[in-house]
């Protein structure tokens, strides 16, 4: 077929390349895939009352983009015959001629990354590495549907296992390492608002197993902000940053006039104050420093004040 044989490169959108389109269960109306859909239906322009997403498994018609074909969801066309998608997923009506092209970082699966990581060094290593190899191969796709998420990803089966208590698949690389936490996918970033395990976009996991877009990741720490938005852990390795911290706390002796400002009452030398560690969840009483206040169990300086009275130490 002349048509086919122009490459599925003519026949999409931005978000998949195959040869059909969809007719939207919820409105009605015809758009190139979902993602087309959401971004028309469920936008500010829209007024609050009219805004919905096409619920993806209940797809039951689409379009031939060759014939114009209102059919079944089927890889094949009923009409002409054309393959509308080299990728097909019956239970999600995923179509996608995609299956091994160059390899794109941010591109991934119908719904969002698979490749998360514990750390930003470790992210940053395999994102080096996988744009290197997308310089000299072609690395497929490697769709897979998996069951647990009830979505189809990317990847290959081989490299993902499903977390039943995070709800979601992550690498193999997290699994003896990163901390599960209930549903932790199907939550909003908590940056920008958007449903994570609907999201498009990147995804990072956080040593506290908070998950977060890894843009938004980035937008945080450009502002100097290193701890978790959900429970304030610390987000990185931060022990040269306690270092340095340590060595202007030695550096830097307390003004007598802060002192007499906060306890009128106390000598400077007994001038205490209660922490909590954000990082190991312990409460102290440590002496009162205007740069910072270093948890004695953990070493961290990601502490706030709780109260201004002595106590010994204790952990919550």
């Amino acid at each position: 077929m002349a048509a086919d044989a122009a490459g599925p490169e003519r026949y999409g959108c931005v978000h998949y390349r195959r040869k059909c389109k969809i007719r939207a269960p919820c409105c009605g109306e015809v758009f190139d895939c979902r993602h087309c859909h959401n971004e028309a239906k469920d936008s500010l322009e829209v007024s609050i009352h009219g805004r919905h997403v096409v619920p993806r498994h209940e797809i039951k018609l689409v379009i031939c983009s060759l014939c114009n074909k209102e059919q079944d969801v089927q890889q094949d066309c009923s009409n002409c015959g054309a393959c509308l998608g080299k990728y097909f997923c019956a239970k999600c009506n995923l179509f996608d001629d995609d299956v091994s092209s160059e390899f794109e970082f941010s591109q991934v699966d119908e719904t969002r990354n698979c490749f998360q990581y514990s750390s930003s060094e470790v992210f940053l290593s395999c994102f080096l590495l996988f744009v290197l190899c997308s310089l000299v191969f072609q690395v497929s796709k490697n769709q897979f549907h998996c069951d647990g998420c009830g979505i189809c990803r990317t990847g290959g089966i081989e490299n993902f296992y499903h977390c039943d208590k995070c709800g979601c698949c992550y690498t193999y690389l997290l699994k003896d390492s990163h901390l599960c936490v209930d549903r932790a996918m199907h939550q909003n970033c908590p940056v920008c608002f958007e449903y994570l395990f609907e999201s498009t976009k990147a995804v990072s996991v956080l040593h506290c197993g908070h998950t977060i877009h890894l843009q938004c990741l980035y937008e945080m720490r450009a502002h100097q902000q290193f701890s978790c938005p959900v429970c304030l852990r610390s987000s990185c390795d931060m022990s040269a940053m306690w270092q340095k911290l340590d060595q202007e706390v030695a550096a830097s002796s307390m003004p007598a006039i802060c002192q007499k400002k906060m306890v009128r009452s106390l000598p400077s030398s007994e001038f205490r104050i209660w922490i909590l560690c954000n990082d190991c969840g312990m409460t102290s009483n440590v002496q009162f420093h205007i740069l910072a206040h270093k948890c004695p169990g953990c070493s961290s300086y990601n502490t706030r004040q709780t109260r201004g009275d002595k106590a010994e130490c204790s952990r919550v």
